[in-house]
């Protein structure tokens, strides 16, 4: 809607400077309003017929209620159109609220404001219709029809604007409201212990989602690196991403289509999918997730890309707690300590690989792409390093879960290292 006009000092010296000298609403003669009037209760009926006759949304003949207000706003339209016509300097600020009552009302019945707008248009042309009639038979001067027409197009697109403004805060209100409902039943959905079922059924309802057989937890990473991105998230996944982690409940996760639909959605963040579980078992699908998300950051667990919990369980569980993980190390692979660098990393990598390999040293020759004599050398190292205790099965278990824990610490240690080495600007 224009602004109002203003004065050096800031205040509004008129709510309509469409209406002032020189407008269309200036410029009829005075009293043609009241010449006008008694035409306006057929013109009236008439544009309301042709409305709720030529446009579906509005046909509604067995709706009383709904009849009676579809006349109403056809009248106070034209009586408005009149009103300013006898004072082109009224007031349009209670009009407005109206109408803008009138375009919320459209959103809180679930419509477009196409049919709004076509109903204006269809009530435009019979006004203009009927008015043109009343010329033809010397009811009114023809020369006002000039002024009368780009009045008539004046106050409906002043209508339309108004109406447009109040349909558009409702549905902002009403979307900021489904939002809010979303983000409470992701907290519903993964807080732990679990609510009861008929809570999360009752809040999904209310929320405009239908609680899954089975969901996964997605998190993301959203540090400095990422502030730009803004994911759009498929209708039927729950998101909210003012938090850190970003959350995002995928339901049915081993549905077809469903992690190319994850990995399009959060393209370009750090993320991984949590365990697929029931909906009353979400806190252990994002718990977990969120962990490894945590290995990801470190480098123990590569990045960049959607990453699948349910790809790492072991490495989840070895890092569960790193002081037993070290403990472990500590009672059986400190022996390794009196070996030298990098003859101790070379060692260790061949222990691994031979408890992998099942103590078969052709396949870890292969595996670690060197001569079987030298598989065989390092073995009688490692038989000297640590006698007896690297045939005990018990033992070699134990020192498995240590060198692996080794293996993805140390990797991790070379990427930061790489990281830190890069020249400014690299990839």
């Amino acid at each position: 809607m224009p602004n109002g006009s203003r004065t050096a000092s800031g205040d509004a010296t008129r709510t309509r400077p469409d209406d002032g000298p020189g407008t269309p609403f200036s410029a009829f003669p005075s009293g043609l309003h009241a010449h006008l009037r008694p035409f306006f209760a057929d013109i009236s009926e008439e544009v309301a017929l042709a409305i709720r006759t030529e446009i579906p949304e509005y046909a509604r003949p067995m709706d009383d209620t709904y009849m009676h207000v579809l006349h109403e706003g056809v009248r106070k339209a034209l009586d408005g159109f009149l009103a300013r016509m006898a004072h082109p300097d009224s007031d349009w600020e209670p009009v407005k609220a109206t109408y803008q009552r009138i375009g919320r009302g459209e959103a809180d019945e679930g419509r477009s404001l196409d049919s709004f707008q076509a109903a204006l248009r269809l009530g435009a042309r019979v006004t203009w219709r009927r008015v043109n009639a009343l010329v033809a038979d010397d009811l009114l001067p023809r020369h006002i029809l000039a002024a009368f027409g780009e009045a008539l197009f004046v106050h409906l697109d002043e209508i339309a604007a108004a109406t447009t403004v109040g349909y558009t805060e409702a549905r902002l209100h009403a979307a900021g409201e489904l939002q809010q409902r979303r983000a409470r039943l992701i907290d519903l959905l993964t807080t732990d212990p679990p609510v009861s079922a008929e809570a999360v059924t009752d809040l999904a309802h209310a929320a405009q989602w239908t609680v899954p057989r089975a969901l996964a937890v997605v998190v993301t990473d959203h540090g400095p690196q990422y502030e730009t991105i803004r994911p759009i998230v498929p209708p039927e996944f729950l998101a909210r991403f003012d938090t850190r982690p970003g959350i995002v409940v995928v339901p049915d996760p081993e549905g077809p289509g469903r992690a190319r639909a994850v990995a399009a959605a959060l393209n370009g963040l750090r993320a991984v999918l949590g365990p697929t579980v029931s909906p009353d078992e979400g806190a252990r699908s994002l718990r977990w997730a969120v962990e490894t998300l945590a290995l990801c950051r470190r480098g123990i667990l590569p990045g960049g890309r959607l990453v699948r919990t349910a790809d790492h369980l072991a490495t989840l569980l070895l890092f569960r707690d790193e002081a037993l993980v070290n403990a472990i190390a500590e009672r059986h692979l400190g022996a390794l300590r009196q070996v030298r660098s990098p003859q101790r990393e070379r060692l260790a990598e061949t222990l691994l690989c031979w408890l992998e390999c099942g103590r078969n040293a052709s396949e870890v020759a292969t595996r670690l792409a060197v001569h079987p004599q030298t598989v065989r050398y390092r073995l009688r190292q490692l038989d000297e390093v640590f006698g007896g205790r690297l045939h005990d099965q018990a033992a070699q278990f134990e020192m498995q879960l240590a060198l692996r824990a080794w293996r993805c610490a140390g990797a991790a240690a070379r990427k930061r290292s790489e990281a830190r080495d890069a020249p400014e600007g690299s990839p």
